[in-house]
C-alpha cells in the first residue's frame, strides 16, 4: 500500500486520518503497455487482473470467448515460467469498452510486465494495464457522543468552515445558498447511518465486484452504498488496520445537516450526496472505480440501472502513484464524466511530492486540490506542483494540535462493522479532507448560477476566486492559486439583488485608520458596530480595545456584520484589553463590533493598518 503519515501522535485516543486512499498503476512504459507497480504496493499476492482494450471491430471486442482464447495463446507464448499452465478468464466488460481479465494465479512485477508486453504486441490491442487493487489508508480522531451536546461543535471544532485565516468563508456564502437542488457524488468507502447526515443522502450504488473486498455475499453490483467496514486483520492481503468510515466523513464535509441543533455543519448542507461505494477491505479495483465515475455522471454501465440522480459534481478523495495517461482507464472515465457536464474534484495526494506523478491528480480536466493547515500554509504531507489548481483545508495533524490540526465531520466509532459502533464525530487530516470542501462549493455555485457552469468554467472560477494564502508558499512547492473562498465563488455567479431582496448595508459608524474612538459605554449584551475601509495592498490590520471599566469582546468580519454565531475573528478575553490581528487583509470593508459581556464605560477602540 502507498502509506502516508504525518509526524507525531496525539494523546487521548486522537488518531490521524491521512486518507491517501489509492495505490494505482505505475508510470506507463511506451504505449499501450502500462508498467506494473510492485506487488507490495498494491496487493501483497501480486497482479492477477488486467484491463485490456481492443480496437473497434476486432474479433476479441465482439466475442468474449474469442478474447479468452486469444489471451490464452498469448500466455502460452509469453515465456512466463509455467505459463503454459496459466489459465485466463473474462471477468467483465467496462462501460467504455475495456475488458477485465483474470489469470489463475498472481504474477509478480516482472512477470506481469512481461505478460502485458506480450498482450500489447497484438495489433488489435490499443491499451493494457493492471487492474490494481486500490486502497486508502487513514486513522481517525474521535469525540465521544457525550461531548456532542449541540451545534457548539461548529464554532469550537470546524475552523475549516469559518476561520478567516485557514477556513473557506462558508458562512458568508450561506447567506446566498446552501446548495439546493445539486447532487454531489462521493466515490469512496460508502456511507453509514448518521442522524446528522441521513436526510441529505440519496440511495447510491455499490460498485465493488469482489466479495473479499466488499464483505457482501455476491460479486454483483448492488443498489445502496452501505459501508460494511474496511478493517483488515490479515497482513497477507494488505496492512492490518481498523475501519476508517472515510466515505461518511467525506460526505459530511459536503452536506452534513446544518442548523438542526446537533453536531456539526456541511459546506453544501441543502445539496444531496450520492454515495458510490468503490473501496472496501484492502481497497477496490481500478475497473470498478472507472465504471462508477461513468455511472455517477449519468452514463450507462452494463447490468446496472441508470443513475436516476446524475451528479453535477463528483468527489474522489483518492490518490495513487501513477501519472495519468491520455488513454488510461481512469482518464477515459473522467473524459466521459466531463462530456456529461460533471465537474470532477480530486485530491492532490499525501506524498509531499509533485502531483504530476499521481492519479487522478494528474488527469486532464479535473480540479486538483492541495491541503492547507489552520494557519493557511501548505500541509507538509500535501502534494504540490503545477497540476494543483487550488487548496482547501486539510489539517496539519498533531503539529497543529487538537482540534485545529484536523477536519471534523461525521463518523462511526467502531473499529470494525458500523453496527457494532455509534455514530459520532471525528477528525481526519489529508488532501482527502480538502477535496470535499471544493466539491461542496461547486454545489453552492451551481445552485445559484443562472446557467450551470461547464466543468472548465467551474475550474477557472474556483482558481480565480481563491483568496491569497495568508503565509508565503515556497516557490518549490506551489499548491495552486490560493485557498478556496466560498463567498467569492458564489458571489461571482449570484444574480445581483433587486429591491426588497437586497440585504441592507449594515448601519455602522465609520472609523479612520489609527484614530482612536474613545468613551465607549454600554450595558451587558449591548453591541456597537463600526466599519473601516481597507485599501488594496494594506497589511498588518489590527483592532484593539482598552481602558475603562467592565468587560467587552470584539467581533470582526469582512464585508458583513459579525454576530456571536458568525464572525471571521473574535477576541473574548476577560476585561477590556482585546486584540485581533489580520496579517494580510482583503481590500474592502471590515466591520468590528464591541459587545458588552458586562456593563462597560470609558473604553477605547482603535483600528490600524500599514
Amino acid at each position: 500500500m502507498f502509506r502516508n503519515h504525518l509526524p507525531g501522535v496525539l494523546a487521548a485516543a486522537i488518531m490521524l486520518g491521512l486518507s491517501a486512499p489509492l495505490a494505482m498503476a505505475g508510470s506507463a512504459a511506451p504505449l499501450p503497455v502500462a508498467a506494473a507497480t510492485p506487488a507490495s504496493a498494491t496487493n501483497p499476492q501480486g497482479h492477477d487482473r488486467f484491463i485490456v482494450r481492443y480496437r473497434d471491430g476486432s474479433p476479441q471486442r465482439q466475442d468474449k470467448q474469442h478474447l479468452v482464447q486469444s489471451l490464452q495463446q498469448v500466455v502460452a507464448r509469453s515465456g512466463l515460467a509455467g505459463g503454459a499452465g496459466l489459465s485466463v478468464r473474462h471477468v467483465r466488460s467496462l462501460a467504455l469498452g475495456g475488458d477485465v481479465v483474470e489469470v489463475s494465479r498472481p504474477l509478480d512485477r516482472v512477470s506481469a510486465a512481461a505478460l502485458m508486453r506480450s498482450i500489447a504486441a497484438d495489433p488489435a490491442v490499443t491499451h493494457v494495464e493492471p487492474d490494481i487493487r486500490l486502497s486508502h489508508t487513514g486513522l481517525r480522531a474521535r469525540i465521544s457522543p457525550a461531548m456532542v451536546p449541540d451545534d457548539e461543535l461548529y464554532a469550537d471544532y470546524q475552523w475549516h468552515l469559518h476561520s478567516a485565516t485557514g477556513g473557506i468563508r462558508a458562512p458568508a456564502a450561506w447567506d446566498e445558498t446552501g446548495g439546493e437542488g445539486v447532487v454531489v457524488a462521493v466515490l469512496d468507502t460508502g456511507i453509514t447511518d448518521h442522524e446528522d447526515l441521513d436526510g441529505n443522502v440519496l440511495e447510491g450504488y455499490d460498485f465493488i465486484t469482489d466479495t473479499f473486498l466488499s464483505r457482501r455475499e455476491t460479486d454483483e453490483r448492488v443498489a445502496g452504498a452501505h459501508d460494511y467496514g474496511d478493517w483488515n486483520d490479515d497482513p497477507t492481503q494488505c496492512p492490518v488496520s481498523p475501519s476508517s468510515f472515510h466515505g461518511t466523513h467525506v460526505a459530511g464535509t459536503v452536506a452534513e445537516t446544518t442548523g438542526n441543533g446537533i453536531g456539526m455543519a456541511g459546506v453544501a448542507h441543502d445539496a444531496r450526496v450520492l454515495p458510490v461505494r468503490v473501496l472496501g477491505r484492502c481497497g477496490g479495483y481500478l475497473s470498478d472505480i472507472a465504471d462508477a465515475v461513468v455511472w455517477a455522471s449519468g452514463g450507462s454501465v452494463a447490468d446496472v440501472p441508470d443513475n436516476a440522480n446524475p451528479a453535477e459534481v463528483i468527489n474522489m478523495s483518492l490518490s495513487g502513484a501513477a501519472a495519468c495517461e491520455a488513454e488510461s482507464t481512469m482518464q477515459l472515465a473522467i473524459d466521459a464524466a466531463i462530456a456529461n457536464g460533471t465537474t470532477v474534484v480530486v485530491a492532490a495526494g499525501n506524498d509531499n511530492a509533485d502531483a504530476g506523478g499521481f492519479t487522478p491528480a494528474s488527469c486532464a480536466n479535473v480540479v486538483t486540490v492541495g491541503a492547507t493547515r489552520i494557519g493557511g500554509g501548505r500541509a507538509g504531507y500535501s502534494n504540490y506542483g503545477s497540476r494543483v489548481d487550488l487548496s482547501g483545508p486539510g489539517g496539519g495533524g498533531s503539529a497543529d494540535g487538537n482540534p485545529g490540526g484536523y477536519v471534523w465531520q461525521s463518523i462511526n466509532d467502531s473499529a470494525t462493522a458500523p453496527e457494532l459502533g455509534t455514530p459520532t464525530y471525528g477528525g481526519m487530516a489529508g488532501t482527502s479532507m480538502a477535496a470535499p470542501h471544493v466539491a461542496g462549493v461547486v454545489a453552492l455555485v451551481q445552485s445559484v448560477a443562472e446557467t450551470p457552469l461547464a466543468p472548465d468554467e467551474m475550474r477557472a472560477l474556483l482558481k480565480d476566486t481563491a483568496r491569497p494564502f495568508p503565509v508565503e508558499i515556497p516557490a518549490g512547492t506551489p499548491v495552486g492559486s490560493g485557498i478556496l473562498d466560498a463567498q467569492a465563488a458564489v458571489a461571482a455567479v449570484a444574480a445581483p439583488c433587486e429591491g426588497d431582496e437586497c440585504e441592507p448595508v449594515p448601519e455602522a459608524t465609520p472609523i479612520t485608520n489609527r484614530v482612536p474612538v474613545t468613551g465607549l459605554a454600554g450595558a451587558v449584551d449591548e453591541a456597537q458596530l463600526f466599519s473601516i475601509e481597507v485599501p488594496a495592498g494594506a497589511s498588518g490590520l489590527s483592532f484593539i480595545s482598552y481602558g475603562g471599566s467592565g468587560d467587552v469582546s470584539l467581533l470582526v468580519s469582512f464585508d458583513a456584520e459579525p454576530t456571536t454565531d458568525a464572525a471571521d475573528f473574535r477576541s473574548t478575553r476577560p476585561g477590556n484589553n482585546e486584540t485581533i490581528r489580520i496579517a494580510t487583509p482583503q481590500a474592502g470593508t471590515y466591520y468590528v463590533k464591541v459587545v458588552g459581556v458586562k456593563a462597560f464605560a470609558g473604553v477605547t477602540l482603535q483600528a490600524r493598518h500599514n
